[in-house]
């Protein structure tokens, strides 16, 4: 009786035992070091750099990561509630301050900016003579274009401040039009290419100011604040869950010149992933500062 419990103890230490190495084995391989999930919204500016981002925690680091494309209400949210980990996608302090950043500061980690000299406003072809908001009193200025300013995604916070700017200035007769970032640029893209008038909500950086002659009406009021910056923003305890994916997000920080590099390789047509791989190929000494002292 004793040789046999002997002998089913062995064979229940032999189970126990390959399959903690087979745990051991998973952990140990090139995604063992876990799964990060980064929220974003659809703008060119952040498909560009969560793609740059994904692409360092798994080439570099080894992690394994999820993108999660939300809106902004929502991205902010997630990362708040722990369904997200993290998001490189905060322009603070006036674009998503008192909408999104505020209720939600106290349930998440700001890790400071990863781009600064970002600018938001209304934006115009140069070939348009009109040069501040306040021409858009002029009737003949609105007639050009329905008195219609050509938005994006509803919610999005330059989309607040739009309709902000036209309770501040008066514009009675104006309407922000919501669409899409994509929808927004192609039909700025179409106007641009008649050499007909249109007011679209911009924002710097953005590929489809080196590709068009564009300017931004002056803000006398500030309607659409100061410059701003862009930060990342990760869940409580993911320093803890994660201190290398912590450290390197920590760390990233690139310019609006960078972040222009990949968004006009994916705007002629390469996919998101495959500019984000030739970037960070292409930038060995950048992205080795954003891993340093990672172990």
């Amino acid at each position: 009786m004793y040789n046999m419990m002997n002998k089913k103890m062995s064979v229940l230490l032999i189970v126990v035992m390959a399959i903690m190495l087979g745990l051991t084995g998973c952990s140990s391989n090139k995604n063992g070091t876990g799964k990060i999930k980064l929220a974003y919204v659809a703008w060119d500016s952040e498909i560009a750099s969560t793609n740059v981002v994904k692409e360092v925690l798994e080439s570099k680091l080894n992690y394994r990561v999820e993108m999660i494309q939300v809106d902004a209400g929502p991205m902010y949210v997630g990362v708040a509630d722990g369904a997200a980990d993290a998001m490189v996608a905060a322009w603070l302090p006036s674009t998503h301050g008192e909408i999104y950043y505020e209720p939600n500061k106290d349930k998440l980690e700001d890790l400071g900016a990863n781009l600064k000299g970002t600018k938001l406003g209304l934006v115009v072809p140069a070939y348009m003579d009109i040069k501040s908001i306040e021409d858009l009193k002029k009737e003949d200025v609105g007639k050009l274009v329905d008195y219609t300013i050509t938005g994006i995604e509803p919610g999005a916070g330059i989309m607040t401040q739009a309709e902000l700017a036209v309770k501040e200035y008066d514009l009675n007769k104006w309407n922000v039009l919501a669409s899409s970032s994509a929808a927004m640029v192609k039909v700025l893209q179409d106007a641009y290419a008649k050499q007909e008038p249109i007011i679209i909500t911009g924002w710097t950086p953005h590929w489809m100011f080196a590709d068009m002659d564009l300017k931004y009406l002056e803000d006398p009021k500030k309607a659409f604040g100061e410059s701003e910056e862009i930060h990342t923003l990760v869940r409580l305890g993911l320093k803890e869950d994660h201190p290398k994916a912590y450290r390197f997000l920590d760390q990233f920080e690139w310019t609006p010149a960078d972040m222009e590099s990949v968004m006009g390789d994916i705007t002629e047509g390469m996919p998101e992933e495959e500019a984000a791989k030739k970037w960070v190929a292409a930038n060995e000494a950048k992205v080795n500062k954003w891993i340093a002292g990672i172990e």
